[in-house]
C-alpha cells in the first residue's frame, strides 16, 4: 500500500514529484531545500538554509508518523563542498546517535538558488 505524504509545515513539491512516499513501514522523502513553508524564500546564509532544510525533513517525517530517530538514511547536497563542516555541525545538534547513513555531495546547482538539499529514506517502527 502507497500513500503521498505532505504538510503544510514544510514546502510544497516545486516540479513534477511527490514530496515523499509512505510504503508500509518505509517513507521516502523527495530532496528537500532550506525554503521556509510559509514564505517561500530561502534564507541568505548557508547554515540558515541548513537548518531550514532538515526541519522541512523533520516535518515531513512528522507528517507521516516517524520521528528524526527513525531517519535511516540521507542524501545531502551542496553547491560548495566547504559547507560540508557545517553540515556536520547542524546534524550534531538536532541528530542523536546513532546517526542516519549519509552521503554529501557537491553538485553544480540546485533549483531556486539553494545551497543545501536533503533527501531521506525512513523507517518506521
Amino acid at each position: 500500500m502507497k500513500e503521498i505524504i505532505t504538510t503544510e509545515n514544510a514546502p510544497a513539491a516545486v516540479g513534477t514529484y511527490s514530496t515523499a512516499y509512505k510504503c508500509g513501514n518505509m517513507v521516502f522523502l523527495s530532496g528537500q531545500l532550506g525554503l521556509d513553508p510559509v514564505s517561500g524564500e530561502l534564507p541568505a546564509s548557508f547554515e540558515a538554509q541548513c537548518r531550514q532544510a532538515f526541519r522541512n525533513v523533520f516535518a515531513i517525517v512528522k507528517a507521516a508518523g516517524g520521528t528524526p530517530a527513525d531517519i535511516v538514511r540521507q542524501t545531502v547536497y551542496l553547491t560548495d563542498l566547504n559547507n560540508f563542516a557545517v553540515v556536520n555541525k547542524v546534524m550534531s545538534e538536532i541528530f542523536s546517535a546513532p546517526y542516519p547513513a549519509r552521503s554529501c555531495v557537491q553538485i553544480s546547482a540546485l533549483p531556486k538558488g539553494g545551497l543545501i538539499e536533503v533527501e531521506a529514506t525512513v523507517v518506521l517502527d
